[in-house]
């Protein structure tokens, strides 16, 4: 803030001191008024609040430290520099004590000793009051913050709970296959998704997508997702008939790659996608970009499936190649698929160590998915830095 124009009390019995130190106050920009005593400058300050005041220390009736006690009860941050034409240590040690922004002793021989000290002290003052100003701002803010906050978690749960309506129900059983998932949000809502169903009481579809970002944006092209799968289902007729079965996975992908780039969502997404026969334990498949690959485990082994191809809502043209694998028909086996987000809480620092980890890891388990959660500490988490879905897929036959 600019010192010019600012307005300041001088307090002094001694008129040529008064006067001197007023003009030259004058002369340095500063607007002065002059008062002879304590108390009349003290009726005149309330009704006019200077930025700054400069009193002698001994003047007859109420003395310099007097003023001085009775200005920091009107206002503890008005600067007041004391000039007494007295030295002593005890003097000094009051004035301060009292609140006092500097002191000086009289004669004052350098007129700027005096305006560097005013200037020192306005410039103090003003700090305080621009502190006191972001504070309260600040506390506004803060208050506003967690008013926002408060919404939006209420929202968020709100939302979270749409979404875990839209699941499929965990832990059911088709054709003599098991059926269960496990999704951990790292925010409240995920952009990882589940969905399967039986058709024709033979086929079981399903599929595990990935939609790029986090929270609510992705979270809404989960549920988007699920309404186009659904609808393409209801009106195609998908997965009813052998020749569907063996036609149909991609067709399924490429609809919905179709989809999500005419809709411009702003977002891309992995998949895997897969359907079994439950008759035959033939199971066609589609990889989408999906990482890592899902594990098949039987016979105490653990290996990734085979297959490759481009995410959805990225490339127009985009084809997928149609995988095909028997599934155990006489022993147990277990399909794992994960999300990637798995790859960012397991221990080792490369992908492919990563991918060896989890084979290692799931290799080992046959048994539920709250088995293998615990297994690959999932469930220990105090906060996932991506969302991850598992999804697991077995026959009942030993069970």
């Amino acid at each position: 803030m600019s010192q010019s124009g600012r307005r300041l009390l001088v307090i002094d019995d001694d008129t040529i001191v008064r006067q001197s130190i007023a003009a030259y106050l004058e002369d340095s920009g500063f607007l002065v008024h002059q008062e002879a005593d304590g108390h009349s400058a003290l009726t005149w300050l309330m009704d006019n609040p200077p930025c700054l005041v400069l009193t002698d220390l001994r003047m007859p009736g109420t003395d310099g430290l007097t003023l001085l006690k009775a200005i920091r009860e009107w206002d503890v941050e008005l600067p007041v520099i004391v000039i007494s034409g007295a030295g002593a240590v005890h003097d000094v040690a009051e004035a301060l004590r009292h609140g006092a922004s500097d002191y000086l002793v009289k004669p004052i021989v350098d007129m700027e000793v005096l305006v560097h000290s005013i200037r020192r002290g306005l410039e103090r003052h003003d700090l305080i009051i621009e502190n006191r100003q972001y504070r309260l701002e600040l506390e506004k803010a803060n208050k506003e913050l967690k008013e926002y906050i408060r919404v939006l978690e209420r929202d968020q749960l709100a939302g979270r709970r749409v979404q875990s309506k839209l699941l499929p129900p965990p832990a059911v059983s088709f054709g003599g296959i098991n059926v269960d998932y496990k999704i951990i949000p790292s925010l409240y809502l995920s952009g990882d998704f589940v969905d399967y169903g039986f058709l024709s009481n033979r086929y079981l579809a399903f599929y595990l997508t990935d939609v790029s970002g986090h929270g609510a944006a992705s979270a809404f092209v989960t549920v988007w997702l699920k309404q186009i799968v659904r609808r393409f289902f209801r009106e195609q007729e998908i997965f009813n008939t052998k020749d569907s079965f063996e036609r149909d996975t991609a067709s399924l992908l490429k609809l919905i790659n179709k989809e999500v780039i005419r809709s411009k969502v702003g977002a891309h997404m992995t998949c895997f996608v897969g359907v079994i026969d439950t008759h035959t334990h033939e199971m066609r498949y589609v990889v989408a970009g999906h990482l890592p690959l899902p594990l098949l485990i039987a016979n105490g082994r653990a290996e990734y499936l085979e297959g490759k191809g481009k995410p959805l809502g990225i490339f127009e043209d985009a084809e997928w190649e149609v995988q095909s694998i028997q599934l155990p028909l006489q022993q147990q086996f277990s399909l794992v698929v994960f999300s990637d987000g798995v790859l960012e809480v397991l221990p080792p620092d490369n992908l492919i160590e990563k991918e060896n980890y989890l084979r290692n890891i799931l290799s080992k388990q046959q048994g539920s998915i709250e088995d293998i959660c615990a297994a690959l500490q999932i469930n220990s988490l105090d906060a996932a830095p991506d969302d991850i879905a598992v999804l697991k897929i077995d026959n009942e036959m030993l069970k």
